[in-house]
C-alpha cells in the first residue's frame, strides 16, 4: 500500500510572499520619505536664504513736469512715498502728489515762518527730517515738514503742514547779523548746534541748549559760542546729529573739530583726503554719522572713521569705492542702514553699501545733471530733481549687508581697530550696524564638537570594547542597558545641571580638576599593575570578566583626594588663586562657562551613542574569528587589536561620526553651559557660541523676512551642510573599512 505525498501549502507560501513583499515596499517607502523629507528640508532653507543675495534694483515710476521754476534747495518725502515736498529759496514748501490716482498734483504750498533775507539753506541727518534757512541777519529757522493724519469715511487723508522744532524760535548764530553764507545744523534732544560761515568770512560754531526758567516756567535758550580758526576758503560744513564732531572741507583740506564743549571748541585733525593727482568733489556723513564719505574728480568714493593710532583717535581711510569718472560726484546716506548713494552731472545714479564693500547698482536714471536727491525712510524709493523735473524711482534692496566676503571673510567694522571676524545682530543704539560674520559660530560650533570628543570618545571606546570583549555576561547584562539609558536624560538638564553646578565647581576647584585628569589614569594604571604582581591564589578569588568592580573604591578615592588637595595645591602653585594667576601670568581669560564645562557635559551626553554602537560592533564580530586566534596561540590584547578591533572597525568608526554629528548639533548643553559669546579663541578657560545655539537664541527675537532672520536659516543652512558632510565622509570611510576587513 503506498500513500500519497503531501502537497505543498500554496497557501503559507503565498502569505510568506505577501509579508516580504509588503515588508519590502514599507521599507523602501520610508527610505523614500526620509529623503524627500531632507529634500524638503534643504530646498525650503535655500527657499529663505535665496533673496538675501538678490541683486538691488532701481526703476523709475513717476517723471514729473514741475509748473513752476523755482530755485528749490531741498526736497524728501514722507515714509508711505505718496507724496513729496520740495523746499525753495524763498522759504516756501511745496508739496506734491507722488503716488496714486492724483500722480503729479500740487496739493499746497506753505510759507515757512522767516524773520529775514534767505542767505543758505541746510538739512540735518536723514533721519531727523528737519530744514534749516540761514538768514541775512545772521539767524537761523528750523522747520520740518510733516503730515496730519486722518480718516475721514475709513479713508487714509494725509494734509501737509510745517512744524518747527524750536516753537518757531529763531537761533541767533552771529550776534553781530551778518549774513550767514553756508552752514550745518543739527537738533539732538535738547541741544541744538550750529556751525557757520558769515559774510565776512568768520566761522562760528553755536550751541544752543533749552533751559526752564524755574519762577515763570518758560523754555529760555542759553548759547555758548567759539570762532574757529579756519585758514582759506571753506568749500563744505558738516555736523555729527550728536553735536559733538565738526567737519570742515577747505579745498583738499578737511578740519576735524571736537565740539563737546561749546566755549572749549577743538581741532583733533586736519586730514589731506584728496587722492594722488585728485580733488576733493564733496563729502558726506554715512547713517551713524561714524563714517566720512568723501569724493574725488578722479571717480574715487572712500570711506574714513577713527582708529586707534600712536596719536590717539584718528580718521583713517579705510576702503574705496569706484564711480563714474569724470563726473561731479554728490553722496547722500541712507536714514539708517550703511548704504550711500552718488549722483552726478550726467545723471547717473549709483547705490553702494560699505562695510560689505558692495557696489551694488549703477546706471543712468536722468537725461541731465541730478541737482537734487532724497531717499525715503524706509529706503524703498528716492526723489530726484533734474532742472524743472521731478523724478521717482523705486528701490530694491533688502539686505545690502549680505555678501559672501561679508559673512566668511574679515571685515573692518567701524570702531575697530582691525579688520575682524565678528557677529553681533542687535544692539540698544540706533547708530548700531549688524555684524553677520558666520565664522565665529560655526568656530564654536567646531571648538565645541572638538572638546565634548576629546572627553568622550576614549571613555567611550574603551568602555565599549572592554564591556563587550573582557566584561563578564552578566556583569554586560547590567552595565550596557545602564550607559545606554543614559541616552534618554534630557540634554536641558544636563545643561542646566552644567551651567548651575558643574561650572562653579570647576571655577572654585580647579586644580582639583586639573590633578583628577592627571590622578585618575595613573591611579587606574597602577591599580592594574598592582593586580597583575598579587599571588594567583589572590586574583583567582574573582571571577573573569568582573575586574572592572576594583576600579570604583580607585576612582572614589583619587576623586575625594583630588579635592581634598585642591586648596594647598592652589596655594602653593598659584599664589592662592589660580584665576588671578592665569590672568595676570599666562594671559588667558578665565570664563566660568567655559570649553571644559561644555567638553565634560556635552562628552557625558556624547558617550552613551558611541558607547552604544562601537561595542554592539565589536561584540557582533564572529567569534569563531576571536576563537581561531586564540586556537592559533594569540594573547586575547593581540587577538583584540590585530582581529576584532579591525573587523569591528567600520562600525567603531560609525560611532565616532555619530557621536561627532550629535555634538554639532547640540543646543541645550551649549545654550545654558557657556556664556554664548562668539569669539574664536582655541582656550579651553573661554567659552563659544555655536550655530545650533545662536539660531536658539535669537530666532524668537529675529524680524521675520529681515537680513537677521534669513540669516538665521542661512546658519541653519550651514550646519545642515556640516552634517551631511560628517555623515557623507562616514558613510565613505566605513564603506571602505568594511571592504577591507569583511574577508576575515
Amino acid at each position: 500500500m503506498t500513500s500519497n505525498p503531501q502537497k505543498p501549502s500554496f497557501k503559507t507560501d503565498r502569505s510568506r510572499l505577501f509579508k516580504d513583499r509588503f515588508a519590502q515596499f514599507g521599507i523602501t517607502s520610508g527610505g523614500v520619505m526620509v529623503l524627500v523629507a531632507l529634500l524638503l528640508i534643504f530646498f525650503y532653507l535655500l527657499y529663505v536664504v535665496q533673496p538675501i543675495f538678490e541683486s538691488a534694483s532701481v526703476t523709475k515710476r513717476t517723471e514729473l513736469a514741475l509748473q513752476s521754476e523755482k530755485a528749490y534747495l531741498g526736497l524728501g518725502m514722507e515714509e508711505q512715498t505718496e507724496i513729496a515736498y520740495l523746499l525753495d529759496s524763498a522759504g516756501q514748501v511745496d508739496f506734491y502728489q507722488i503716488k496714486g490716482d492724483k500722480t503729479g498734483e500740487q496739493l499746497s504750498s506753505l510759507a515757512v515762518e522767516l524773520d529775514g533775507q534767505v542767505s543758505s539753506f541746510a538739512q540735518s541727518a536723514p533721519f531727523l527730517g528737519i530744514y534749516a534757512y540761514g538768514l541775512d541777519n545772521g539767524q537761523v529757522q528750523l522747520v520740518k515738514p510733516s503730515f496730519l493724519i486722518s480718516f475721514p469715511g475709513n479713508q487714509r487723508v494725509m494734509k501737509p503742514r510745517l512744524s518747527y522744532p524750536l516753537d518757531g524760535v529763531q537761533l541767533v548764530v552771529d550776534e553781530q547779523g551778518q549774513a550767514i553764507k553756508q552752514f550745518a545744523f543739527s537738533h539732538y534732544e535738547d541741544k541744538t548746534a550750529v556751525i557757520a560761515q558769515m559774510a565776512d568770512k568768520r566761522v562760528i560754531f553755536a550751541s544752543f541748549s533749552a533751559e526752564e526758567n524755574m519762577f515763570s516756567g518758560e523754555i529760555e535758550w542759553a548759547v555758548e559760542r567759539s570762532l574757529l580758526p579756519i585758514e582759506g576758503r571753506v568749500d563744505e560744513i558738516l555736523i555729527s546729529p550728536d553735536t559733538t564732531r565738526v567737519f570742515i572741507r577747505s579745498a583738499n583740506q578737511i578740519y576735524v573739530f571736537d565740539t563737546r564743549f561749546a566755549d572749549e571748541v577743538e581741532q583733533i585733525q586736519l586730514l589731506a583726503a584728496n587722492e594722488e593727482n585728485a580733488n576733493l568733489v564733496n563729502m558726506n556723513l554715512l547713517a551713524g554719522a561714524n563714517s566720512l564719505m568723501i569724493s574725488n574728480d578722479n571717480g574715487e568714493v572712500s570711506q574714513w572713521f577713527e582708529v586707534n593710532t600712536e596719536q590717539g583717535r584718528q580718521f583713517a581711510k579705510i576702503r574705496a569705492f569706484e564711480s563714474v569718472v569724470g563726473a561731479q560726484v554728490d553722496i547722500f546716506s541712507e536714514f539708517y542702514r550703511r548704504t550711500f548713494f552718488t549722483t552726478t552731472d550726467t545723471g547717473e545714479l549709483g547705490l553702494y553699501y560699505t562695510t560689505s564693500e558692495a557696489h551694488l547698482w549703477q546706471g543712468k536714471v536722468t537725461d541731465g545733471a541730478i541737482e537734487h536727491f532724497a531717499v525715503s525712510p524706509r529706503s524703498n524709493a528716492a526723489l530726484l530733481l533734474s532742472g524743472n523735473t521731478l523724478n521717482v524711482v523705486e528701490l530694491h534692496n533688502e539686505h545690502p549687508e549680505v555678501t559672501w566676503s561679508a559673512l566668511w571673510q574679515e571685515v573692518w567694522y567701524e570702531g575697530y581697530p582691525e579688520p575682524a571676524y565678528i557677529w553681533q545682530s542687535t544692539s540698544a543704539s540706533d547708530d548700531f550696524e549688524s555684524k553677520f560674520s558666520l565664522v565665529p559660530i560655526s568656530f564654536g560650533t567646531i571648538k565645541a564638537a572638538m572638546y565634548a570628543m576629546l572627553f568622550a570618545v576614549p571613555i567611550a571606546l574603551s568602555a565599549a570594547i572592554y564591556t563587550a570583549y573582557f566584561m563578564s555576561p552578566e556583569l554586560r547584562r547590567v552595565v550596557k542597558p545602564t550607559v545606554e539609558i543614559m541616552e534618554a536624560l534630557p540634554t536641558v538638564i544636563l545643561g542646566f545641571l552644567a551651567g548651575l553646578w558643574l561650572a562653579p565647581l570647576i571655577e572654585a576647584h580647579l586644580p582639583a580638576i586639573v590633578a583628577l585628569l592627571i590622578m585618575l589614569p595613573l591611579a587606574i594604571l597602577g591599580t592594574a599593575f598592582g593586580w597583575t604582581k598579587l599571588p594567583k591564589q589572590i586574583r583567582h578569588l574573582l571571577p573573569d570578566g568582573w575586574h572592572s568592580i576594583l576600579l570604583i573604591p580607585v576612582v572614589l578615592i583619587v576623586g575625594w583626594l583630588s579635592f581634598a588637595i585642591s586648596d594647598s595645591i592652589e596655594a602653593w602653585m598659584f599664589g592662592g588663586n589660580v584665576r588671578q594667576y592665569l590672568t595676570n601670568e599666562l594671559g588667558l581669560t578665565f570664563d566660568q562657562r567655559n570649553s571644559l564645562v561644555v567638553g565634560i557635559a556635552m562628552g557625558f551626553a556624547v558617550i552613551p551613542t558611541i558607547f552604544s554602537i562601537a561595542e554592539d560592533a565589536v561584540f557582533s564580530v564572529p567569534k569563531h574569528l576571536s576563537n581561531g586566534s586564540l586556537a592559533l596561540g594569540a594573547t586575547q590584547w593581540q587577538t583584540l587589536v590585530r582581529v576584532v578591533l579591525l573587523t569591528a572597525s567600520p562600525g567603531i568608526f560609525s560611532a565616532v561620526m555619530m557621536g561627532l554629528g550629535r555634538a554639532v548639533g547640540e543646543t541645550m548643553i551649549v545654550l545654558m553651559a557657556t556664556g554664548n559669546t562668539p569669539i574664536m579663541d582655541w582656550s579651553i578657560f573661554q567659552g563659544m557660541r555655536t550655530l545650533a545655539a545662536n539660531i536658539a537664541v535669537e530666532m524668537p527675537e529675529s524680524e521675520v523676512g529681515s537680513s537677521h532672520y534669513r540669516i538665521l536659516f542661512l546658519a541653519a543652512f550651514v550646519l545642515f551642510i556640516f552634517t551631511f558632510i560628517f555623515n557623507t565622509v562616514a558613510e565613505f570611510v566605513r564603506q571602505q573599512l568594511r571592504d577591507k576587513y569583511s574577508s576575515m
